[in-house]
């Protein structure tokens, strides 16, 4: 089985964007959440784990102003985002960048992406870290916000009991039931994934721990617009 980085999930690239969305449910009308949590007049955006650029493009397609720097550390998801948002035709308003966001949360000033970003946003990806760097990773993207910027996190989160975690794996299956979805199928095409940089195999956090990290690191208001039993959409505003 190919080794893959954590968060690649599928060993090829071609089969990410159909897998994810038989994996997880509802997985468009998650990021269609992050995209209408930000404000109108959103220009600079952040990204962390662009992934296959699924978000990057439908940020892109609804704000005309919005430009994203993108961080992932695949160089394949890196190469496999670009090449779709250079068909969408808006290469001049995206930039992809290799790089371990984990690393930019220890050492921003290497990076040098500059700060005053109107937003952040992450889907699927801050999961992969401890919880000691997700609360630093936290702190970085509040002190690289302007003072209204905003940050939005698709992710899944830890159950709180073991009751709940089976009541949404059997949620899962029976929405994937519905679909017509054959899961062995699906995850057949699943990678064997390694510890790579600051990301390990699910890091879970619960939703109430990851909010009190979030007021921790400065954000003054937080909220969760969007949760669908394990997953959820969390984030919130500076002030």
């Amino acid at each position: 089985m190919p080794q893959i980085f954590p968060g690649e999930v599928f060993a090829n690239t071609t089969d990410f964007d159909t897998g994810i969305r038989q994996i997880l449910p509802r997985y468009d009308e998650m990021l269609e959440v992050i995209i209408r949590c930000l404000p109108k007049k959103t220009h600079r955006i952040l990204e962390l784990g662009c992934g296959t650029g699924e978000l990057s493009l439908k940020i892109l397609n609804r704000y005309p102003n919005a430009e994203i720097i993108a961080l992932d550390y695949s160089p394949r998801m890196i190469q496999f985002s670009q090449a779709k948002i250079t068909t969408a035709g808006y290469e001049k308003r995206w930039t992809g960048i290799e790089a371990d966001f984990g690393e930019w949360a220890n050492y921003p000033e290497k990076l040098g992406i500059g700060t005053d970003f109107d937003a952040c946003v992450s889907s699927l990806a801050i999961h992969h870290l401890t919880d000691e760097m997700k609360l630093k990773l936290y702190q970085q993207i509040a002190a690289n916000l302007n003072p209204d910027g905003c940050f939005w996190n698709a992710d899944p989160t830890l159950p709180e009991s073991p009751i709940l975690k089976e009541i949404d794996e059997i949620a899962r299956e029976e929405w994937r039931n519905k679909q017509g979805i054959n899961i062995t199928e699906t995850r057949a095409k699943v990678g064997q994934s390694e510890t790579q940089g600051y990301s390990n195999q699910d890091q879970l956090a619960t939703l109430n721990i990851q909010l009190e990290m979030l007021t921790t690191a400065g954000f003054s208001t937080v909220a969760v617009p969007w949760k669908y039993y394990g997953l959820a959409v969390f984030g919130g505003w500076l002030r």
